[in-house]
């Protein structure tokens, strides 16, 4: 009963909210820049929290404040300080939705050059935990996590698919947008907030985990065609499945060992997005 409710159960809690969000997000992502490879990882925020946990890791693994670990709350306000760079430009009065990519292709590179940087700095137990910590995990005993990712992660998908309309508006085009009374600036940075919000919370307890927010929805849109009322909450379901497959999945491919289902996921994503792109270009 142990292994059930406090290792199982909670493990596959943590991949359903954490998958769900990445995917919602990514779907959100690319129906407002109209590239199909926008995800989170576009604006910044998986690069942002990485830098802050790894940050957390360098100089003090250990400790709590306020209950949490440092390095949780390290991670999530990394992820908020680039989050908010790059919603500061999509809220300027001059930014299209190139200027907004651009800033956080920057704050990546930016982001990722520190990362890199502070990991060569460290020692060989600190090293060793930040790479660990940066392939992605959802191994928990109890239900702390899902504590901690409920209070972002579900009003985050509540408000983001209750902007649905919006959202596609957008995705048709900004003039048919504005034409229908859509504050386009404004919604795009209410939609940047939220998914920020939502992935940072993810990203500070998990770690990164990538491409979910690519593979999903596009294989959603697949299905169902783009419109974003079926895309967004289908997404959200199926990034729930599949994460918690991915999980799964991990478990069974080498016995007596597991992997990180973000390498899990890595493993499936590059593969898709090589195809993706190959699709786009034909």
């Amino acid at each position: 009963m142990f292994v059930l409710f406090q290792l199982r159960l909670p493990r596959v809690l943590a991949g359903a909210l954490v998958g769900a969000t990445l995917s919602l997000v990514g779907a959100v992502f690319q129906g407002l820049f109209h590239n199909a490879l926008a995800t989170e990882s576009t604006i910044g925020t998986t690069a942002g929290a990485t830098l802050g946990a790894l940050a957390a890791l360098s100089f003090t693994a250990a400790g709590r404040l306020e209950g949490l670990p440092i390095v949780v709350l390290a991670a999530f306000s990394g992820a908020l300080v680039a989050s908010l760079i790059v919603a500061s430009a999509a809220h300027s009065m001059r930014a299209r939705t190139d200027d907004v990519l651009l800033a956080g292709i920057a704050v990546t590179l930016a982001a990722s050059a520190i990362s890199s940087g502070l990991q060569y700095g460290s020692d060989a137990p600190k090293l060793f935990a930040a790479a660990q910590w940066s392939l992605g995990h959802l191994p928990q005993v109890g239900y702390g996590g899902i504590l901690v990712l409920l209070p972002f992660v579900v009003p985050c998908a509540v408000l983001l698919l209750g902007i649905t309309r919006g959202l596609q508006a957008i995705a048709i085009g900004e003039e048919t947008a504005h034409a229908q009374g859509v504050d386009v600036r404004r919604l795009r940075a209410l939609a940047l907030g939220l998914g920020s919000l939502g992935v940072a919370a993810c990203v500070a307890w998990c770690g990164p985990i990538a491409f979910v927010g690519l593979v999903v929805p596009h294989l959603v849109r697949g299905m169902v065609g783009p419109l974003l009322r079926h895309v967004l909450p289908l997404s959200l379901l199926g990034g729930a499945a599949f994460l918690v497959g991915c999980d799964a999945l991990g478990r069974l491919v080498l016995p007596g060992q597991e992997l990180p289902v973000g390498v899990v996921t890595a493993g499936l994503g590059a593969p898709a997005l090589v195809l993706i792109l190959i699709q786009r270009r034909s």
